[in-house]
C-alpha cells in the first residue's frame, strides 16, 4: 500500500469562482507543462492552473461561455464533463504545442472537446494571444459507442505517435479499456485537414480486479518508459457512468503495452484520484495526483507518491 503525501489543496479566489467557492471541488486530468500544473474542473466550465509548490490560489481559465446551474442535479445533467487532459506536440497551427481536454461521452451533452494552444512563452496567453478551438467529438466517439455500451472516457495521454484514450467501466458494465488512435491523423482532423477522425487502431481490455465485488476502474493514465502505462483507479460502487457512488478503495497500477497488470498498489485512505502526472528517473517514479471527492464542499487535493517500477 502507498501512502500519499498532501502537497496542497486546490484553493481559488472565491470572487473568481462561478459559484463563489473558495476551492475547486472536482479536479480531473493533470498535466505538468512549462513549470505549471493544469487540471480540468469537470463540474465547471473552466481549466485550472497552479504551481506545484506554495499555496497561491488556482487561476481559472474559462473554456465555455456561461455558467452551469447551481442545483447539483441540474449541473450534473448540463455539464460538458471534461474528464481528460493531455499535452499535444507542436503542429503548423500550434507551433508550441497545446492542451487537449475531452468530454467523457457518457451523455449527449458530453461530446465536446477543447484545444488550447501554448504561446512562445509556454503560456496559454490572454486576449488576442489566446488560441482556443472547440471540438465536436461525436464522429470520434461514434465507433466507441458501438464497442462500449456505457462509454466513459476518463483519461488521455500521448506516447510517441499514439493518442491513448482510457475507457472507464463501472459496476453495472465493468468493461475498461485503453483505446489507441494514430496521433498524426487525429491532429490532421483537428486541423481540418481530414474530414473524419481515424478509427481506433487497437483497443486493449483492462482488468484491474475488484474489491468487495466492486471493480477497480481507471480514472486517468500516463505513459511510462518502455511502452508501459501508469493508471489511477478507483473502486466506486455505482451502477453506471453518470451516478456517483462511494469510493471503497483506490489504487495505482502499472501495465505493460498488452494491458497486463504488472503492479497494483492500493492507496492509503482511498483518495478518489481522477488525474495523474508521472516523472520517471531510472526505476523511480514521482507521481502527482489530483482528487475529486464528488462533494462540492470538499476541496480537491494535490497528492504525491513515489513508487518503484
Amino acid at each position: 500500500m502507498l501512502k500519499p503525501q498532501l502537497l496542497r489543496t486546490l484553493t481559488v479566489d472565491s470572487a473568481a469562482h462561478p459559484r463563489g467557492q473558495p476551492h475547486l471541488s472536482a479536479a480531473s486530468g493533470l498535466v505538468r507543462a512549462h513549470g505549471r500544473c493544469y487540471v480540468v474542473a469537470d463540474d465547471e466550465h473552466h481549466l485550472g492552473k497552479f504551481k506545484m509548490v506554495g499555496n497561491d490560489p488556482v487561476k481559472l481559465r474559462r473554456m465555455f461561455a456561461g455558467d452551469l446551474p447551481t442545483d447539483p442535479q441540474l449541473r450534473k445533467a448540463a455539464k460538458p464533463d471534461l474528464e481528460s487532459l493531455c499535452q499535444l506536440p507542436a503542429t503548423a497551427r500550434y507551433p508550441h504545442g497545446a492542451l487537449l481536454a475531452l468530454g467523457s461521452g457518457s451523455t449527449d451533452v458530453r461530446h465536446t472537446g477543447v484545444l488550447m494552444a501554448f504561446n512562445s512563452l509556454g503560456k496559454l496567453g490572454k486576449g488576442d494571444d489566446l488560441v482556443t478551438q472547440r471540438l465536436d467529438l461525436r464522429s470520434l466517439y461514434a465507433p466507441l459507442h458501438t464497442e462500449f455500451a456505457d462509454l466513459n472516457i476518463e483519461g488521455c495521454f500521448v506516447d510517441g505517435d499514439v493518442l491513448h484514450l482510457v475507457q472507464r467501466g463501472n459496476q453495472g458494465n465493468p468493461h475498461s479499456a485503453c483505446i489507441q488512435l494514430h496521433l498524426p491523423q487525429i491532429q490532421a482532423w483537428i486541423l481540418d485537414e481530414e474530414n473524419t477522425p481515424p478509427p481506433p487502431s487497437r483497443i486493449t481490455p483492462i482488468d484491474l480486479g475488484d474489491i468487495e465485488g466492486v471493480p477497480f476502474t481507471p480514472t486517468d493514465a500516463c505513459a511510462l518508459p518502455g511502452g508501459r502505462w501508469l493508471l489511477s483507479a478507483v473502486a466506486e460502487d455505482t451502477p453506471d457512468s453518470v451516478q456517483d457512488g462511494p469510493c471503497i478503495a483506490s489504487a495505482i497500477a502499472v501495465l505493460n503495452p498488452q494491458g497486463k497488470v504488472l503492479q497494483l498498489h492500493r492507496l492509503y485512505g482511498a483518495p478518489k484520484v481522477e488525474g495523474i502526472s508521472a516523472e520517471a528517473t531510472g526505476h523511480q517514479v514521482n507521481l502527482l495526483m489530483v482528487t475529486d471527492a464528488d462533494n462540492s464542499a470538499v476541496a480537491s487535493q494535490l497528492l504525491s507518491v513515489t513508487l518503484s517500477i
